[in-house]
């Protein structure tokens, strides 16, 4: 491990105390570091002012073990917090390249570096080159509409809680709680919130309880333009607090997670060259419209484009392994195998680098759910809701894992979970579906019609739905309505056929081949070709 002749350094209100190995507040008290996160910051005070590659960062902090990016990542994150309001100024990042910590005091005996270490001239190109990040965000304290101090906390649990979730989403950079506190109160200017934070949305909200209600008000805007994005009002009964505020916080959440990725596919449609993010939003809007041959194509290209200039990028890793899972879902090729294999092996090679990764989990259990391992699928669908327990695809999907096990009456349940989460998701009408299968395959033949209508007025471009909803209307004896919704699959997906949907049923158990050969009558009566 390197050593220094420093004393300390001053950052913010902390002081890097070099010569004690400590980290101080403005009172004295020393503020708590992990090991490796107090070595990431010791290389950087020792270098303040520089750039220090990612790649020396890992060397140096990481020399006698072997980790993944992830753990710096991680270790920045610690600093940051630590360093309390100062930390997202004065500790830099360039994209791809490493970190800078600024300071407000330098040490008089601070050696010259020599080497590959950067010139002082890098402290003028970050500030003209580094670009404000992508969906970073700040949420501001909610502001409790009535003023009763007994519900103050409720409100800032909210807030808190928000701030939390909304960290998970993929490529998320989120102002720490004790930062946005300190606008608690008080009249903001989003645009200098934006200026002075570098974050591209503010999101603020209020909350008003009553003995029976609670409302909540969002709104989303812009800080380079001052323009609202989005906004919204949730209503719920009043209930068990803790359960309130669980469930208001993992709807605004997952909806501002739609929200967001539209916003930014938009900004990137704008850029003159987009990087790997701005590629891998604008693939993720296009998943978002829909599931077909179409859809899927451009969004796979947007990702491999992502990967092109940034290999280790790993959401747009796992986005291109959803695209395989989802051709092989919806029985887009003759052998779904292929897709569900090249998935399985690019999943695997994620977990690997981020074993926490819980999209990475959840799509890697829909994989073993279509290849024979419901329960195995289950399991790592639940790992992924442990990581994120916001993922409500993750219920959707063990909704479908019950009816491939021949449980069909179970489905609903689970996708009831999802949509308490997300009622509004992008997703839903996938779940919808699931529960059209579990219904249909018990010969619920009319619930399962009106669970397939809802999936195709929720979203019209999934050929899949309008085959299943054209099978359950054939059975239920509605031959015109059955036959126009066959032809409105095959207008998506020309090229399905009863055979390739029947060689291909992902579970080889004899009571549930039985039970969906229903399906097949049912589509062939609907004029499905036979293939």
């Amino acid at each position: 491990m390197f050593k220094s002749s420093h004393h300390s350094i001053v950052v913010g209100d902390r002081v890097v105390d070099l010569a004690h190995e400590t980290l101080r507040d403005g009172c004295g008290d020393i503020v708590p570091l992990r090991p490796r996160a107090w070595a990431v910051l010791q290389l950087l005070a020792t270098r303040a002012g520089q750039l220090v590659g990612k790649d020396e960062i890992m060397d140096e902090v990481w020399s006698d073990c072997e980790v993944t990016e992830d753990s710096l990542v991680q270790a920045i994150g610690d600093i940051r917090r630590a360093l309390g309001d100062a930390g997202r100024s004065a500790l830099k990042t360039l994209p791809r390249r490493g970190y800078m910590l600024i300071v407000d005091k330098m040490p008089i005996d601070t050696p010259v570096v020599s080497g590959n270490a950067s010139q002082p001239s890098d402290i003028e190109e970050l500030s003209g080159s580094l670009s404000m990040p992508h969906l970073s965000i700040i949420v501001l304290p909610f502001a409790n509409i009535g003023g009763d101090p007994t519900q103050e906390y409720f409100v800032d649990g909210v807030t808190e809680s928000l701030t939390t979730d909304l960290s998970r989403i993929a490529g998320s950079f989120v102002i720490g709680r004790n930062t946005a506190f300190t606008f608690k109160g008080k009249a903001v200017d989003v645009r200098q919130v934006g200026r002075d934070l570098n974050v591209r949305y503010v999101l603020e909200g209020s909350v008003q309880r009553g003995s029976d209600r609670c409302r909540v008000n969002v709104q989303l805007t812009e800080t380079e333009t001052g323009s609202h994005v989005w906004a919204e009002r949730f209503d719920k009964p009043a209930t068990d607090l803790l359960d309130m505020q669980d469930e208001i916080v993992s709807r605004l959440a997952n909806t501002l997670n739609a929200e967001l990725i539209k916003a930014e596919a938009r900004r990137a449609e704008r850029s003159p060259r987009p990087d790997a993010m701005d590629l891998y939003f604008q693939g993720r809007a296009c998943i978002n419209k829909g599931v077909t041959p179409v859809f899927l194509a451009q969004a796979r290209d947007f990702f491999m484009r992502a990967l092109a200039l940034d290999p280790g990028n790993i959401e747009a890793a796992v986005a291109a392994a959803q695209i395989d899972v989802s051709t092989g879902s919806a029985f887009l090729t003759d052998d779904p195998s292929v897709q569900f294999e090249a998935a399985e092996t690019a999943l695997n090679r994620v977990l690997l680098h981020a074993a926490s990764h819980p999209r990475a989990h959840m799509l890697l259990g829909a994989v073993q759910m279509q290849t024979m391992r419901a329960v195995r699928g289950i399991a790592e669908c639940r790992q992924a809701l442990l990581l994120d327990p916001n993922l409500a695809d993750a219920h959707g999907f063990i909704g479908l894992a019950k009816f491939l096990l021949g449980r069909g009456e179970e489905v609903e349940a689970h996708v009831h979970e999802a949509l308490r989460l997300s009622p509004r998701d992008t997703r839903a009408y996938l779940w919808y579906m699931f529960v059209g299968l579990g219904k249909l395959s018990i010969c619920a033949d009319q619930e399962a019609a009106d669970w397939f209508r809802r999936s195709i007025e929720f979203n019209r471009n999934h050929a899949l739905a309008h085959f299943h909803f054209a099978a359950a209307l054939a059975l239920l004896g509605d031959p015109k309505e059955a036959r126009a919704a066959a032809s409105a699959g095959l207008t998506l997906d020309p090229s399905f056929t009863i055979r390739r949907y029947r060689t291909n049923a992902k579970v080889d158990d004899p009571v549930y081949l039985a039970k969906r050969a229903r399906f097949y009558d049912g589509m062939r009566l609907a004029g499905v070709p036979e293939g």
